[in-house]
């Protein structure tokens, strides 16, 4: 027998109220791994300040790379830049315009475009400074903690996944899952192969990005049947 519509309907409520759990538990954890970790950069911690050294020390490539390698990695480290996240998501939110989701709308605006002032805001919060190497480094004026393109690649991964969730087939999630998770940890890898962030900065920006989409996506209604959720047209 095929399911009725009132059988798919009590579907989706199961997956709704499975999913909204979940997505609070992982912003609380992001949250709080984000205020750890501000705490030890603001009081010195210890034991995560040699940490963030030794892992800079090691994954940073050097000043003196092959010109090829530095575009490379310029290339691989974009995909966290604020206009690249307005352009992949600038047609969705013209489909959501058009297809009158305003709600849908109202989030992906208030997850994309805001994550970028709330990330300077905790940087200027916490005032860490830029690695410093003894061959060179980055030398950026910025400050450090937590990193924006770290922040950004997570909140565009996590914002896209959260959107196309209720359009994919099973198969196609994992793939968009381990596609997503891949993307996010090569953007936070080549902040330190540039050596413009330690080991902390990359994972408090991914908390945050994360933290920041989980929250807005419950705040709005983006899970299941939620207001602010994708449905397969029929």
């Amino acid at each position: 027998m095929s399911p009725t519509p009132d059988g798919g309907s009590a579907v989706i409520r199961s997956r709704a109220a499975r999913a909204a759990p979940a997505a609070v538990g992982v912003t609380a954890v992001c949250l709080v791994v984000l205020a750890l970790l501000g705490a030890g950069v603001r009081t010195g911690f210890a034991p995560q300040l040699r940490l963030d050294a030794a892992v800079s020390e090691a994954l940073y490539v050097g000043d003196q790379r092959a010109a090829a390698m530095d575009v490379l990695l310029q290339v691989l480290t974009a995909p966290g830049l604020s206009w690249v996240r307005f352009l992949v998501f600038l047609p969705v939110l013209v489909l959501l315009v058009r297809r009158r989701a305003w709600w849908t709308a109202a989030w992906l605006l208030t997850a994309v475009v805001l994550i970028g002032p709330l990330n300077t805001l905790l940087k200027n919060y916490f005032g860490r400074v830029r690695p410093d190497f003894a061959e060179g480094g980055a030398r950026l004026e910025s400050l450090s903690y937590p990193s924006g393109h770290s922040s950004g690649i997570a909140t565009l991964v996590t914002v896209a996944l959260i959107l196309a969730w209720p359009l994919l087939a099973r198969r196609a999630r994992h793939l968009a899952l381990a596609a997503g998770v891949l993307l996010v940890l090569l953007v936070g890898l080549t902040r330190m192969w540039l050596g413009v962030h330690f080991l902390s900065d990359v994972v408090g920006g991914w908390a945050l990005g994360v933290g920041w989409s989980l929250l807005t996506a419950l705040l709005f209604g983006a899970f299941a049947d939620g207001r602010a959720a994708l449905r397969p047209t029929t």
